[in-house]
């Protein structure tokens, strides 16, 4: 039941989160962070131990933590790229566009999660019989499909736990993730305040992780901001979805 009620929330969560992937204001977006996620700094020829010496030696070199982070964006370590982005960030704290890096590779590691929960799903399944080859329960053979303790497949049942253990963890990753990019974010808009693709980015992972106060905030000031922006209607349904769904947890928390 817990696996089954992650799975509605995460499938829910990926109505905010995965629509980072499609939407731009025209003035950045994810296009361009990518882009610069990798057309920064001076790593391309420097191996990675030769960085992580180098950091280790001078901890309070600036450029050598954004240089061991491109080079970990080279090779899709994304965990270990965000750390030296976060140690970059520590020392450059008004960086925007390390900040902006640092809240996509938060994405790329929550679709990492993301997968992996989809993926964990999938290989359960396949060792669980499916309900249409499950004998109706009004016979004998029926009744011992519905008596938990009869017909126990131990192999399943083992299955079944690692997977529903895989899952928690999945899904838990991907919601520390959307929140330390939702954290990110909010850094780069109080330095951008002007700024309507950090006002969307900043929507959507907050909407990735219920944060529907924070969402709703953001997309009615990048509404504000570009009211004619080719994104307006898009942004003015998921603020439609995020009022509806902040309403809905309001009303299921007063009816306790």
């Amino acid at each position: 039941m817990h696996a089954k009620w992650a799975y509605v929330f995460l499938a829910l969560a990926f109505v905010f989160g995965f629509v980072l992937l499609g939407v731009g204001s025209g003035s950045g977006g994810i296009g361009d962070v990518l882009q610069n996620a990798f057309n920064f700094g001076s790593s391309s020829g420097t191996s990675i131990s030769k960085l992580q010496k180098k950091v280790n030696a001078h901890p309070k070199d600036a450029t050598a933590w954004r240089d061991l982070a491109t080079a970990y964006e080279t090779k899709q370590r994304t965990q270990d790229a965000i750390d030296a982005l976060s140690r970059f960030t520590a020392l450059r704290p008004k960086n925007q566009d390390a900040l902006e890096e640092l809240a996509a590779q938060y994405g790329n590691l929550a679709d990492n999660y993301a997968t992996q929960y989809t993926t964990v799903q999938s290989q359960a399944a396949a060792v669980t019989p499916s309900a249409i080859f499950t004998p109706a329960s009004t016979t004998p053979l029926g009744r011992a499909f519905q008596d938990s303790k009869a017909l126990q497949d131990p192999i399943s049942q083992v299955v079944q736990s690692e997977a529903s253990s895989k899952e928690s963890a999945a899904y838990a990753g991907y919601q520390a993730a959307q929140q330390n990019a939702e954290r990110t974010y909010k850094k780069l808009a109080a330095l951008t305040p002007s700024d309507a693709s950090t006002q969307l980015s900043l929507g959507n992972a907050a909407g990735a992780v219920q944060d529907y106060k924070t969402a709703i905030a953001a997309y009615k000031k990048f509404l504000k901001l570009a009211p004619t922006d080719i994104e307006a209607p898009r942004v003015k349904k998921l603020l439609k979805q995020a009022e509806a769904a902040s309403k809905a947890g309001a009303a299921t928390v007063a009816g306790g």
